[in-house]
């Protein structure tokens, strides 16, 4: 008789461009046989779950593998004028086009998508409603995306106050909770890259940092710099603390040292990074078993 697939209930956390982990984590649990039935996530978490869940995320995988530096550029459309300097239209535009008009309780997974109400200081899930709109409100990290205002709340990133929202699954009648940090300790891991890839003639971070640079003073670090480091650290302290309440049975963790939190032009390198972390924890939870 052959054995039913293990039902897991997953949960992708935020940290940015790290979050192009949270691909090659998906892809080495259908490999491994696994049955991914509830995703709950915040941030990057929350979009590529709800890729995932709507059955768009091959297609967000073959766009951001043949992103390279200057086309993150240009999909940057830049304004101060409303509580960020990303307006974003530009990526979810495309975004748009690959998961059209999906609500999520109409999704054949069981989703979850965490944002933050600064007004009333609080985590709002999205657990119906517009997909686009509840993915959107999740990944707007603060002062860089703008927010979303929406039924007299004003939503940013599901990370401000859970980075890693396993509170969703609670409730889910799976065999396993398995949830991936993006701040995880340890060098960054060494994965091979294809020449492309490798050779990339400017680097976003750099593009991104022009706007911040403070060219008079010559400081270690620019308020680029500053704000990066700001949120791997808020981040962090709040993963921990949240794991501390609602620890999932199997945390794969990737090194924070991946890449920093806007290198969005290192889709392949970050991909194999998750794929391997995913086998190393999978395979480290069967000697267990």
């Amino acid at each position: 008789m052959k054995r039913n697939k293990r039902k897991i209930s997953l949960v992708l956390g935020s940290g940015g461009a790290r979050g192009y982990a949270h691909i090659g984590v998906i892809e080495e649990l259908l490999r491994q046989g696994y049955d991914i039935v509830s995703i709950s996530g915040a941030s990057m978490g929350a979009l590529i779950g709800g890729l995932y869940a709507c059955g768009s995320l091959e297609a967000y995988k073959r766009w951001v593998l043949g992103l390279d530096a200057f086309d993150v550029a240009t999909l940057l459309d830049i304004s101060f004028a409303r509580g960020g300097i990303i307006e974003g239209e530009k990526v979810f535009d495309k975004l748009s086009e690959m998961i059209g008009e999906r609500k999520i309780e109409e999704l054949p997974i069981k989703f979850t998508a965490v944002a933050t109400d600064i007004l009333r200081k609080k985590e709002v899930w999205f657990q119906q409603g517009d997909l686009l709109e509840a993915v959107r409100a999740s990944i707007a990290i603060p002062s860089v995306f703008t927010p979303v205002h929406r039924e007299g709340m004003v939503l940013v990133d599901g990370g401000a106050l859970n980075p890693l929202p396993v509170a969703p699954t609670q409730s889910d009648m799976t065999d396993m909770t398995v949830a991936v940090n993006l701040y995880g300790e340890g060098p960054k891991p060494e994965v091979e890259v294809e020449e492309k890839e490798a050779k990339r003639k400017k680097s976003i971070e750099s593009m991104v940092r022009g706007l911040f640079e403070e060219r008079k003073e010559n400081t270690k670090f620019t308020m680029f710099d500053v704000l990066d480091k700001t949120f791997d650290t808020m981040q962090d302290a709040l993963t921990r603390y949240r794991i501390g309440g609602y620890p999932p049975d199997l945390m794969i963790d990737i090194s924070m040292h991946v890449c920093s939190t806007f290198d969005f032009h290192k889709a392949a390198e970050v991909i194999k990074a998750g794929r391997r972390a995913a086998r190393e924890a999978l395979n480290r939870n069967k000697e267990r078993a």
